[in-house]
C-alpha cells in the first residue's frame, strides 16, 4: 500500500487549517449547562459484538469529495451493512451544535451507532516540557464533550510524543521517565471525562512508547481507573516478528476497550505479515466483546493512487472494508 499518512491527509483536505471552529468547543460546556452528559444518548460499552467502521478507512475517497462526514451512516448502512462508525477528527467540518445534531439525526435514520471518536493533533500527552502535555490533555476536553453529545462511548487518544521529533523514537528503555508523565496527563483527562462518563482509550500508534504493547500495559494498570482502557491496532506494535504480533495482541486485548481491526490486503484478497483471522481469534479468546472496527486498505506501490480516478479509488477501499468485515463475521460473530 502507499504511504498515506494522517499528516499527508491533511495536507490533502483543508480541514485542519479552515478554522472549522474547534476553539470554539470551550464554550460547548456553558452552551450544554452542567454537562453534556444531559443531552447525550447512551455512552455505554456494548456487551455483544458488533463491526464498526473506522472512517480512516475511506480516507482517500474523503479526500477526493465523494462523501462528508454527513454521509457515513448511510455507507455503513447501505453499502457495508455496519452497525457502528468510528469517527477521526479530521473529517469534522464543524462542530456546532447544528453539524453534531445533524450527525446525530442520521445515526437515528440509519440505526448507526456513533461507536468512538479518534483524537489526532491535541498536544503530546508524553511531552517532557509539563506544561505542554497538561495543555494537551486540556485540548482533549472538546472531543469528550462532543463524544458525550453525539453517544459514543469514548474517545481514542495517541500517548506519544510529537511526531517527527527525536524522542519519538525512544524506547522505554531509553525514556524511562515517559509512563509517569502519561499517567499525569491521562489521570488529569480522566478527571475531565468522569463527568460525562466517555472512555478515554489509547492507540498503539505514534512513538515507540505507544507502539510497545509492554508499555501500554503498564500505562493502564498504573492508571487502574474504570474509564481507561486500550485500542490495540493489530497490525502496527513495535515489534520484529509475526509470533511477537499475536503476543502484543495477547497482551493488550485484556485491557481493551476497543479493537482495530487492520485489513491490509493484496490486491488478490490475500492478506499478508499476519494471519488476520489468527490476530481476531486470539483478540476474541482475550474475553473482549463490544465493536470491532474495521481499519482496512489495499497495499499498492507508491503514489499508485495519483493517477487513479475517485470511483478507482473507491473500488480499492470498498472492496477492503467487505473483506475485513467478512474475517470479522466469520471468527468473531459466528456462534456469538
Amino acid at each position: 500500500m502507499a504511504t498515506y499518512t494522517r499528516r499527508d491527509f491533511i495536507k490533502l483536505t483543508s480541514i485542519a487549517a479552515a478554522g472549522i471552529g474547534l476553539s470554539s468547543c470551550a464554550a460547548l460546556k456553558t452552551k450544554w449547562p452542567a454537562a453534556a452528559a444531559s443531552l447525550t444518548r447512551s455512552a455505554t460499552l456494548p456487551t455483544k459484538n458488533a463491526v464498526s467502521l473506522a472512517t480512516w478507512s475511506l480516507n482517500r475517497t474523503y479526500a477526493a469529495g465523494l462523501w462528508t462526514l454527513k454521509d457515513i451512516h448511510r455507507i455503513c448502512r447501505e453499502d457495508f451493512d455496519i452497525a457502528g462508525v468510528e469517527y477521526v477528527t479530521h473529517f469534522f467540518t464543524d462542530v456546532r451544535d447544528l453539524y453534531l445534531k445533524e450527525l446525530n439525526k442520521a445515526a437515528d435514520e440509519y440505526g448507526v451507532k456513533n461507536v468512538l471518536i479518534m483524537v489526532d493533533r491535541e498536544g503530546d500527552m508524553v511531552s517532557k516540557d509539563k506544561k505542554t502535555r497538561m495543555q494537551a490533555a486540556i485540548n482533549h476536553r472538546k472531543w469528550v464533550e462532543i463524544a458525550a453529545y453525539l453517544g459514543c462511548h469514548g474517545i481514542r487518544c495517541n500517548a506519544t510524543v510529537a511526531q517527527g521529533l527525536p524522542e519519538g523514537n525512544e524506547t522505554p528503555e531509553q525514556d524511562p521517565g515517559g509512563l509517569d508523565r502519561a499517567v499525569e496527563s491521562f489521570s488529569a483527562l480522566l478527571d475531565y471525562a468522569e463527568e460525562f462518563n466517555i472512555n478515554i482509550l489509547v492507540e498503539n500508534h505514534g512513538s515507540k512508547l505507544s507502539r510497545n504493547p509492554q508499555w501500554l500495559v503498564a500505562l493502564a494498570r498504573k492508571l487502574n481507573h474504570p474509564l481507561f482502557g486500550l485500542l490495540p491496532d493489530f497490525a502496527i506494535f513495535d515489534v520484529s516478528t509475526e509470533e511477537e504480533i499475536y503476543e502484543a495482541i495477547r497482551l493488550t486485548m485484556p485491557y481493551a476497550k476497543g479493537a482495530s481491526v487492520k485489513g491490509r490486503w493484496l490486491p488478490d484478497g490475500t492478506h499478508t505479515r499476519y494471519d488476520l483471522e489468527k490476530g481476531l481469534r486470539i483478540a476474541k479468546e482475550s474475553g473482549f466483546k463490544g465493536y470491532w472496527g474495521i481499519e482496512s486498505g489495499i497495499r499498492r506501490p507508491a503514489n499508485y493512487y495519483d493517477s487513479k480516478s475517485p470511483e478507482e479509488i473507491k473500488k480499492d477501499e470498498w472492496q477492503a472494508v467487505l473483506w475485513t468485515k467478512a474475517a470479522i463475521e466469520k471468527v468473531v460473530l459466528k456462534g456469538s
